[in-house]
């Protein structure tokens, strides 16, 4: 799914990145919300690669099989390089480059958005998680290759991921040198909320806004 640049040709680009049995429609509908802080950037929401089993119309980045830390580590590494060769086509096909992009995630979307972006070879404007963790902490002290600044937000009712994912994907990310600034929204399950679409507003319009080095 895209929805294009309302004040034409795209200056900067957000990619969200679905969890999991849902699709890339669910999170194109955030880009509504986020177009008025945002004229200038071009959404995309593509689907994960893989038919998700018992969700009608829906995808998975990897199955779940394997609910151990060493399962989420390796299933995240899974889609990675299909993830990396669509943020590059797309920016190629925008003319841009990371330095103007944020990738966007919910649940399984945020682990994915957690993994890739620290390993691009140049840095992303920003990540948002809602509602997601750090799938493979211990790979990514010694992975990391560039350090773009990370949102994450969770609900204290969250009965999918327990709001402690949340502190546990902070340490995670700080331990590998990332800067991260979290919110908790109160009594919100797996969901995202009003105050979270505010947030992640404000900090996307904050990164896609910074002059880039050189102009």
């Amino acid at each position: 799914m895209r929805l294009p640049a309302s004040g034409g040709a795209p200056q900067s680009m957000v990619i969200f990145l679905h969890g999991y049995g849902s699709n890339g429609d669910d999170l194109i509908g955030l880009a509504e919300y986020w177009r008025g802080a945002l004229p200038d950037t071009v959404f995309l929401s593509p689907n994960a690669p893989e038919i998700c089993p018992g969700a009608p119309d829906g995808y998975q980045w990897w199955g779940l099989s394997n609910l151990t830390p060493g399962g989420r580590a390796a299933g995240v590494r899974k889609p990675a390089a299909g993830l990396n060769a669509f943020i590059d086509a797309k920016l190629a096909e925008f003319g841009l480059d990371e330095a103007r992009m944020a990738l966007v995630g919910f649940s399984q979307g945020t682990m994915m958005a957690l993994h890739v972006g620290p390993r691009r070879a140049q840095a992303l404007a920003g990540i948002v998680g809602f509602s997601g963790m750090l799938a493979d902490p211990d790979e990514l002290t010694v992975e990391v290759v560039t350090r773009p600044p990370v949102l994450l937000i969770h609900g204290d009712a969250d009965e999918v991921l327990p709001v402690a994912s949340l502190a546990r994907a902070k340490q995670g990310l700080e331990a590998a040198g990332l800067d991260v600034v979290t919110h908790v929204s109160p009594r919100l399950g797996h969901s995202i909320d009003e105050m979270g679409l505010r947030l992640g507003a404000t900090f996307l319009a904050h990164r896609l806004s910074r002059p880039v080095a050189g102009t």
